[in-house]
């Protein structure tokens, strides 16, 4: 035994980087919904940044080890305990064997990621460990973990080199965030005024927000005739606007088509401050160019290259 479920949390469920090329038989992505989180704590153990981890939502799992491993936890602060001592996040920390792992209600962010030192024996289907809850395909049976799961390790490993550099600054994660988009590929559909409220308003996270989308009430954005366009491909952090005027940004379990005008998408780098929003917290819009978008991709791949460097990945 690798680890044994002792109570799963609200959901807890087994991501990786994504299941790619399948998009056009109508498969989603899924995956993790905080990309840097997981990558953050993939790379202070070594693992490659789409390692399988567990992904957890609002309230974390219990946890118990069957075997010594090193782990790495990061997103929102679910105030993680080890035999009842906090464990630092952002860290790589040994654990030994009967050694109890609990995590209590997020206290900033709404997601956490809990990676383990050689992955998790979890078979790839579609060449992906990713669970997608409404398929059913993926993961730990294609479902969230639950009470009495079992899941071995693949290449467990007791100790890490280095291990007191094997760490990062947390992050936290703020009720209220400015995030930036690029404007399109629909913004033609909505109007002037649309636009400019979509862009100075305040918009708040509803409570039916889920992997698949982060609904946002708040100030409604006129469109230029109806909200239907011919379906067409939907990216991650793309921000549909259906008939009712209130923006949904599209997350890790989006549908591969929609019907709805997008307004707009997320950057990349930016895509955490959408994932770690929960109901109720505060979302504010900022439009910059592609160029901004890809220089703030490159300055966060050239740092996950560093903190490979830096671990001898």
């Amino acid at each position: 035994m690798g680890i044994h479920i002792l109570e799963p949390g609200a959901l807890t469920t087994v991501q990786d980087g994504g299941r790619t090329g399948y998009q056009a038989f109508g498969v989603p992505v899924s995956g993790v919904t905080d990309p840097r989180s997981a990558a953050c704590a993939n790379l202070l153990l070594g693992n490659e940044e789409g390692e399988a981890v567990l992904e957890m939502t609002l309230l974390g799992p219990k946890i118990l080890f069957g075997l010594p491993n090193v782990i790495a936890i990061a997103g929102g602060d679910f105030f993680p305990t080890l035999d009842g001592k906090p464990v630092p996040r952002y860290q790589a920390v040994a654990v030994r064997a009967g050694q109890v792992l609990h995590f209590a209600m997020a206290a900033s962010g709404c997601r956490a990621y809990l990676a383990f030192a050689g992955g998790l024996r979890v078979p790839l289907v579609m060449g992906s460990r990713s669970t997608y809850l409404r398929g059913g395909i993926g993961g730990w049976y294609g479902r969230a973990l639950q009470k009495h799961d079992e899941i071995l390790f693949r290449h467990p490993l007791p100790v890490l080199p280095d291990m007191e550099q094997r760490r990062l600054t947390p992050e936290h994660f703020l009720k209220e965030s400015t995030v930036r988009v690029v404007l399109g590929p629909q913004a033609d559909r909505f109007t002037k005024r649309g636009i400019q409220t979509f862009l100075s308003e305040c918009y708040t996270v509803a409570p039916d927000s889920d992997r698949m989308g982060c609904r946002l009430r708040g100030p409604v954005i006129e469109a230029v005739g109806d909200s239907n366009i011919l379906s067409d491909g939907i990216s991650f952090g793309a921000i549909q606007v259906p008939a009712n005027g209130q923006p949904i940004v599209l997350l890790s379990d989006r549908q591969t088509t929609g019907g709805y005008p997008k307004i707009a998408n997320v950057i990349t780098a930016d895509l955490p401050l959408i994932a770690q929003k929960k109901a109720g917290d505060a979302v504010r819009f900022q439009a910059v160019s592609v160029e901004e978008a890809q220089e703030c991709y490159r300055k966060e791949r050239e740092w996950y290259r560093s903190l490979r460097v830096s671990h001898q990945i």
